[in-house]
């Protein structure tokens, strides 16, 4: 007997109707099931307030939830849809349609673990149940332990734990990568005109926001979406290990934005992974791409563990160090925002991110090291950008990446390790095409020059109709001497690295 007479689903960064856990469960456990999305106010507000009114990544989700709702209708049901402070609008809405419970799945970060504590109190108060669900990672929290029973801070032996735990004597196919099945149990969802009592879907202009380029990028949305980005990544996968490290050819999966929406189940992917690997079709592709999943639950749990690291260095030594300040690092950290360092990799990459809301990962490494190690200035600088561009912004990820490249992270790069960005760009934008994408009055320029133009004499520059500091700005910092003041800045943390 179902123990719930009606809940609640309560739809967050899982914006598909299949292999998701807190509908899963419950189906299982209530006669009637109703299900919504909140365009949370908390988080839209603040956007708004700073002037960005044109978000692609609204614009993402608000498609994918439109046909969410759409496959919802499909068996019979509709989404409730509001435009509020979920905070307050959760406990009220499970008050109007008088559930006993609301489900949701687990989120990680600080202020979305604040919210779910404040919506889990008044629902308690009201007398009302509200339980939650590991959907987004295949492993999260505590479950992934050293044999000392500590959390792991090394990313290989986390990974070798990790498979470990996955692969029982009976195989691969095991509870943890079993989905979550829905439409066996779609006869509870509730049966009721959702628009005539609780409004239409509020369009982009309703909740206060601009149509963005979204659509003429090509970016596809929703589930449908996420089903053609894997269904093209399944006949590249092989090639993956190596092509993903070139940002000019099609490497990546392109599916990082519908994982962090969760329009597609973290458990499909890594189940794709595994069968590719056993048919032996994969090559060493999909090995890497799994292990790039793997990576992502790793971060979740450094989050998880570390709360810390939101603000501050996963190592406290290096929030010793004495970073770039005033307005000369207030105009390098613009120049770098813009693309006008003079490094035509890293104004590329900087292009691709304000354009698109998307940037290679190599790219993310080059351009995060750029700033730290070449301009001296403070990862959270940053962190805080890429958070504010990025399409698949996750906290965790993010956080992770930009601690890497600063060396203040888990397993990060030994604070020496500065990558110089005209060799990056020589090894893997050989010929440029990348960079003639994004910086095309550079088009004319051979490829072997057109990764340092300000070492071509000004005659040659002429004949590609170049004058540096007007069609292109000259390089903003010297490499090499940069790097001698970045082991200088490091000197803090030297003995605890070593």
């Amino acid at each position: 007997m179902p123990e719930f007479d009606k809940s609640l689903v309560w739809f967050r960064r899982d914006l598909r109707i299949f292999d998701h856990a807190a509908l899963h469960h419950a189906l299982q456990q209530s006669r009637t099931v109703y299900c919504a999305f909140i365009f949370d106010r908390n988080i839209l507000d603040p956007l708004l307030a700073s002037g960005l009114k044109a978000d692609r990544r609204i614009e993402f989700i608000h498609a994918s939830v439109i046909e969410l709702d759409a496959e919802l209708r499909q068996l019979g049901s509709a989404l409730i849809v509001r435009h509020a402070k979920a905070t307050d609008d959760i406990p009220r809405l499970a008050a109007e349609l008088d559930v006993e419970a609301v489900f949701a799945n687990h989120d990680y970060e600080p202020s979305a673990i604040e919210r779910d504590r404040r919506v889990a109190e008044a629902l308690q108060a009201a007398g009302r149940k509200f339980r939650t669900f590991k959907d987004q990672v295949v492993f999260e929290k505590d479950e992934v332990l050293s044999q000392s029973d500590r959390p792991f801070s090394i990313f290989t032996p986390y990974k070798n734990a990790w498979l470990k735990k996955l692969q029982p004597d009976s195989g691969w196919n095991n509870r943890y990568l079993t989905p979550y099945q829905v439409e066996p149990h779609a006869s509870r969802l509730a049966r009721f005109a959702v628009s005539s009592l609780h409004g239409a879907m509020p369009s982009l202009a309703e909740l206060g926001f601009d149509k963005s380029n979204l659509s003429r990028l090509g970016i596809p949305t929703g589930m449908s979406g996420a089903k053609v980005l894997l269904d093209d990544f399944a006949s590249r996968i092989a090639q993956y290990d190596i092509a993903r490290d070139f940002p000019a050819i099609k490497g990546p999966s392109y599916l990082s934005v519908h994982l962090r929406f969760g329009t597609i189940s973290i458990r499909a992917l890594v189940r794709r992974a595994l069968e590719t690997m056993q048919s032996g079709e994969g090559g060493s592709g999909a090995a890497v791409w799994l292990s790039e999943l793997i990576w992502r639950d790793f971060y979740f749990m450094i989050l998880y563990q570390h709360p810390h690291v939101a603000e501050q260095a996963f190592k406290p030594a290096y929030d010793n160090i004495a970073w770039e300040s005033g307005a000369s690092a207030e105009i390098a950290f613009k120049a770098w925002c813009d693309g006008c360092t003079g490094y035509p990799l890293i104004d590329a990459a900087m292009a691709q991110i304000n354009q698109t809301g998307y940037m290679h990962n190599r790219l993310r490494m080059v351009t995060a090291c750029f700033l730290i190690k070449d301009l001296g200035i403070d990862w959270r600088w940053g962190e805080r950008y890429f958070s504010e561009k990025l399409n698949d912004f996750d906290l965790s990820a993010n956080n992770g990446g930009w601690q890497w490249a600063a060396s203040s992270g888990c397993d990060a790069q030994p604070y020496f390790r500065v990558f110089n960005p005209v060799t990056q760009s020589e090894k893997f934008d050989a010929e440029g095409k990348f960079i003639r994408r994004y910086l095309p009055q550079l088009g004319k320029l051979h490829n072997k020059h057109i990764h340092a133009p300000w070492q071509l004499p000004p005659s040659e520059l002429q004949s590609a109709g170049i004058e540096l500091g007007r069609h292109y700005p000259l390089p903003i910092v010297r490499h090499e001497e940069a790097r001698k003041r970045t082991l200088e800045r490091y000197a803090v943390v030297k003995k605890e690295a070593t």
